[in-house]
């Protein structure tokens, strides 16, 4: 048994047992890293642990101020203030908690429906971070071109169903109806 600490990057390690104080214990095993659960650790910077970031977006699902909690328990430093707040955009806007979720199942009366709505959320909160990390690099100076394009792409396309594309009401009615009393 040896700490997450030593653990080599891009391995999956089973945990044999979470440590430290007792309040960190309950967090952990309210996020799941309980004992015989599996991680991959990314990175390590200087002691500290880069582990799937999965496991935030995943409690994002449970409730979404778990994200943050995540954020702070399992100290992801790796990230860049820009890649942090892209992510957290990104779990603020995509599919939402499961207590939400039944209440558009139950709303919609459709999980085709319903499976739509959270598709084109998430897709949605994947366009919002990409164009957010992209013209932020660019501020930075990391500069990706295939990227930046991606993003211009996605604003144009954005800025073209909000204003030159409009939605235009239905002025006839095109399908028969038998009223009855």
């Amino acid at each position: 048994m040896m700490p997450l600490t030593l653990a080599v990057a891009g391995e999956e390690n089973i945990i044999k047992k979470n440590g430290g104080r007792p309040d960190v214990k309950a967090h952990l095993k309210n996020l799941g890293c309980v004992a015989g659960g599996a991680v991959t650790v990314i990175n390590t910077i200087g002691g500290n642990v880069i582990v799937n970031v999965m496991v935030a977006t995943i409690m994002g699902l449970v409730a979404k101020e778990e994200v943050v909690g995540v954020f702070g328990v399992l100290d992801f430093e790796g990230m860049t203030r820009l890649t942090a707040y892209s992510f957290l955009v990104f779990n603020l806007l995509c599919a939402p908690c499961f207590a939400a979720i039944g209440a558009i199942k139950r709303e919609m009366n459709s999980a085709k429906w319903t499976w739509f709505a959270i598709g084109y959320q998430c897709v949605f909160a994947y366009a919002i971070s990409l164009m957010i990390y992209q013209f932020g690099s660019v501020f930075e100076g990391n500069l990706n071109v295939i990227g930046l394009t991606a993003a211009i792409a996605v604003l144009a396309v954005m800025v073209y169903m909000l204003f030159i594309r409009r939605y235009r009401e239905a002025t006839k009615l095109t399908k028969s109806v038998k009223v009855t009393r």
